[in-house]
């Protein structure tokens, strides 16, 4: 049937304008006699851009709507019943009584039906049938997986893959079909329902069956570990004579099965590190496939392997640097992308590819022109930046904000990198700052230029007026208030702090109230600085005076607030010029807890002391990490470690590295208020205290991750108790675990200082599903600090249950049983508070000589300063300050920690280290502290 192409045009338009009550009015056409099939196919369109578009529809108003349609099945227009299959799929989960339409679509289903009414029969009844009522269609669906065609083949494995979220022990009976189609064998159990009793059914030979069955067979097996594996191994080019699978080799047609597979061995080498060796092999057997598709994401695979090596990358980046030169762009595309996100962790892995992507530069795609220009940045030398600079700036214009951002973050990784070349990055940022762009390309530039001016004294000055003069032209708020700030934190350090003051008054006179405040607190910060000479003070505060006058609350407050601190030295000191700030997390949690408690006003003022503080410093060192694995989710879409995002939330950095310290304060602080609640919602343990004086920084890990229980210990000390809190989880799907506790004995006599008190099991513990036992110690003698080590045993009832509910079988009492962990130590870094204290300098000189005691330490287990200040730093359990973790120089080292003892006694620790081959670290080790008692149990820490 032909139509006109303004008749297309009107029918598309009206769907731009429906309104939901004519639509259902018009719905009575579908009662008339004869059926009128283009009408009804329109309507049906109408009524499915209505659910799409969100339009809610009463129950019975769908239940009615949904009966009528069904009247469609007496009419054989292909195209109409296609569309009453999407229509009764989306109408199904709104509407009662669904499961009437069953006959029609099993009518559907039969082996002489066409076969879209097969298929879609299929995609419909799957969805409309209750879990309950699936066994009585589990025939049929089971016929279909294994059926020659591939739609109907197809339709079945997806309609099974959506099931199975609801009726998995059903869905997992058909594993062995799922393996038919997956093998391309046809099943041999009868006549079967669709192809009669033909015993030589040809089997199907699409490509897509492979596909959505590998995906249904992982889904079934995915708690299996061995049988992932397998499933992993028994496609590879090594296992074609494996007979695990039916007799003989499988072989996969599929090259999107393929990359399934691939994602499916990295997943496996995630949980398993002890299998990596094995399914690097398989990694660089796919990097070398005939398809661009799988080669490309085993390759990439290949490159975001946690700890791999420039060895292991070699296969990977050589299949990469051919894809360059793929006359294909979305081949180029993804080969330069996983460069790029590459030579951010291996730039020497990336450089032999340096020849190829110059040519890259030049593409007429200016997406891959780009990333090949962000990449050779990173693995270049400084004698290339000039080129590449100039070459970047010529087609700035002609990529979008999405690519721009990328090349503003790429420059300012670069800023650090090649300090001598800070007049080129200045340069280039400042020009696109003049350029149209959007918020977020332009907050990336001007982070770029901040982290210039901080980190390269000598293009301070000339980055604060590229600032000052952004600022004269900005439409966005929140970088003008950004850009404000800054200026108010460098500006009173330059030779010429008044040249600043200008560009910032004149935000108060022509800016909205939010940047106005803004700028009032960047001139009290000029007003207060400690280098500032009276006469600008006093202009300082003629200015902050004229504020006074504002017509905005906020913005007259803030100046009112100035002109008071700039009364004496030490309120400038407490309130403008310290650069610590409170844990915004865990001050919101208090702030919550104490409006929430309808007696805590009663008791008192919200007092700020029980919230951490931290340096800005540390803030500024979570942001950057916020920052990188923002930018990582850009470069590599993150959507393909989605499935171990379970692991992720329960996953810490590795001790004794610096990202495990500067992992986030304020992360570390929300988790010990997490802790708290947990604590306090337990009777017995809620008796000791209101919070824990001391929470461990980390968790310590007391099994290896791939055991059947995974437990790990953190310690609460209170005044005068100390509670080990065990999480524990259990990997086994075919058992439940009750009575979970753990048992505790010191492996010396500490019966004198230590007595335990309370025992907190975990009452019921299924798979995957973390819970959490507790092991309460009273400490005898507050006055004395133990140390000692327990041997720890878990202890619990085992019940079998079914893997698919997870429910205990009915009358088993199960068997009592234990499982062995490492033992847990209890040492003087545990009633240590790593807290920041600002101006450590002052605090050490305040402290004085008295208190101090010093050690020196021979360490000749350590092969570097940089292994030895992160261990130190976890026995000490202290804050370390800025740049303690990261060692300028392999022969010496500084560093300065700072802590609470039991919360409330300051401490400082400074060491110097030196380095030699063959000798080991020689480090000396100063403890000053408001008690010498404290000093010399900190110094014993390491001992």
């Amino acid at each position: 049937m032909n139509f006109k192409k303004d008749e297309d045009t009107d029918e598309l338009g009206a769907l731009m304008n429906l309104d939901h009550s004519a639509v259902l009015q018009e719905a009575r056409i579908f009662n008339q006699t004869p059926i009128r099939p283009r009408h009804s196919r329109l309507l049906l369109a109408k009524i499915l851009f209505l659910l799409y578009r969100g339009d809610s529809m009463p129950t019975t108003e769908a239940t009615n709507l949904f009966f009528s349609i069904t009247k469609l099945f007496q009419c054989k227009d292909m195209s109409l019943r296609q569309m009453v299959y999407l229509t009764i799929k989306e109408l199904s989960t709104i509407s009662e009584d669904v499961i009437m339409v069953t006959s029609s679509l099993m009518k559907d289903m039969q082996p002489k039906s066409e076969i879209t009414y097969r298929a879609n029969a299929i995609r419909a009844l799957c969805k409309i049938v209750d879990p309950s009522m699936l066994p009585g269609i589990e025939r049929f669906i089971k016929s279909a997986i294994v059926e020659k065609t591939p739609a109907i083949a197809s339709a079945a494995l997806v309609s099974s893959l959506h099931l199975f979220g609801e009726a998995k022990d059903v869905v997992r009976r058909w594993a062995n079909e799922v393996n038919e189609a997956l093998n391309g064998k046809a099943i041999s159990q009868g006549p079967s329902f669709f192809g009669g009793s033909n015993p030589n059914q040809v089997v199907s030979t699409s490509n897509i069956v492979q596909y959505h069955a590998i995906g249904l067979l992982y889904a079934i097996r995915q708690h299996d570990r061995m049988a992932v594996l397998k499933l992993v191994q028994g496609f590879s080019g090594q296992n074609k004579s494996s007979s695990w699978m039916g007799g003989s080799g499988a072989t996969l047609r599929s090259n999107m099965a393929y990359v399934m597979l691939v994602r499916y061995a990295v997943r496996v080498m995630e949980n398993d590190p002890s299998l990596v060796p094995q399914l690097h092999v398989l990694l660089e057997e796919w990097i070398r496939h005939r398809s661009d598709m799988v080669s490309l994401e085993a390759a990439r695979a290949m490159c975001q392997l946690r700890d791999v090596t420039a060895k292991q990358l070699t296969g990977a980046v050589n299949a990469l640097q051919v894809f360059l030169s793929s006359p294909r762009p979305t081949v180029r595309f993804a080969a330069i992308r996983t460069l790029n996100t590459l030579a951010r962790t291996h730039p020497e892995a990336v450089q032999p590819c340096n020849v190829d992507m110059e040519g890259l530069i030049t593409d007429s795609n200016r997406s891959v022109a780009t990333f090949a220009i962000t990449t050779l940045l990173k693995t270049g030398n400084e004698a290339s930046v000039d080129r590449l600079m100039k070459q970047m700036q010529g087609f700035m214009t002609e990529i979008s904000d999405e690519f721009k951002t990328i090349v503003a973050e790429a420059v300012r990784s670069l800023c650090r990198k090649f300090p001598g070349k800070h007049s080129v990055f200045l340069a280039f940022l400042s020009g696109v700052l003049r350029d149209e762009g959007g918020y977020d390309f332009k907050r990336s530039a001007i982070e770029a230029i901040v982290d210039l001016a901080k980190h390269v004294p000598e293009c301070k000055e000339a980055a604060l007026a590229h600032l000052c003069e952004f600022i004269e032209d900005c439409e966005f708020t929140k970088l003008s208030v950004r850009v404000l700030h800054f200026l108010g934190e460098e500006g009173p350090h330059t030779a010429r702090p008044s040249m600043y003051i200008r560009h910032i008054y004149n935000r108060v006179v022509l800016e909205n109230a939010v940047v106005r405040a803004a700028a009032v607190s960047a001139l009290a910060k000029f007003g207060a600085a400690a280098v500032a000479d009276p006469s600008l003070q006093r202009s300082v505060r003629v200015l902050l005076q004229r504020c006074l006058d504002d017509r905005e609350d906020e913005v007259r407050d803030r100046a009112a607030w100035a002109l008071r601190m700039a009364g004496g030295e030490r309120t400038r000191d407490k309130y403008v010029r310290d650069d610590s700030t409170f844990a915004l997390a865990v001050l919101e949690r208090k702030l919550v807890e104490y409006c929430a408690d309808s007696g805590a006003a009663a008791r008192g003022r919200f007092s700020f002391d029980s919230v951490p503080r931290i340096s800005r410093a540390q803030e500024e060192e979570t942001r950057a990490r916020t920052r990188l694995e923002t930018m990582d989710a850009v470069l590599t879409g993150s959507a393909i470690s989605a499935p171990s995002a379970s692991k992720s939330a329960t996953a810490t950095s590795e001790p004794g590295t610096p990202a495990a310290a500067s992992a986030g304060f304020a992360d570390v602080y929300e988790q010990q208020a997490q802790y708290v609640s947990k604590l306090n919602a337990i009777p017995e343990l809620a008796a000791f205290g209101a919070q824990p004086l001391v929470s461990s920084q980390r968790a310590v890990d007391l099994t290896e991750a791939e055991t059947e229980y995974v437990v790990r210990c953190v310690k609460h000390v209170y005044e005068a108790h100390i509670v080990f809190q065990f999480d524990v989880t259990n990997t086994i799907p075919e058992q439940v675990v009750e009575q979970v506790e753990v048992a505790m004995e010191p492996e010396d006599d500490i019966s004198d200082v230590l007595q335990p008190v309370v025992v907190v099991p975990i009452p019921e513990l299924r798979c995957d599903e973390p819970g959490t036992a507790y092991v309460a110690f009273e400490r005898v003698d507050t006055d004395t600090f133990p140390s000692a080590a327990f041997a720890c045993t878990l202890k619990f009832v085992v019940k079998e249950c079914d893997p698919a509910t997870g429910e205990p079988e009915e009358g088993d009492e199960g068997f009592e049983d234990e499982y062995s962990l490492e033992a847990v130590d209890l040492g003087a870094g545990d009633f240590m508070q790593a807290s920041y204290l600002p101006d450590s300098h002052a605090l050490w000189e305040t402290l004085g000589a008295d208190a101090e005691c010093v050690e020196t330490f021979a360490l000749a287990n350590f092969d570097s300063i940089a292994e030895c200040v992160a261990r130190v730093a976890e026995l000490l359990g202290m804050c370390p300050l800025e740049g303690a973790l990261t060692p300028k120089s392999k022969a010496a080292h500084q560093a300065v920690f700072t802590g609470k003892w039991m919360g409330t006694t300051k401490t400082v620790a400074r060491t110097r280290m030196t380095y030699q081959k063959g000798t080991g670290v020689t480090m000396e080790l100063a403890v000053r502290s408001e008690d010498q008692g404290v000093s010399e149990l900190v110094v014993s820490a390491i001992a």
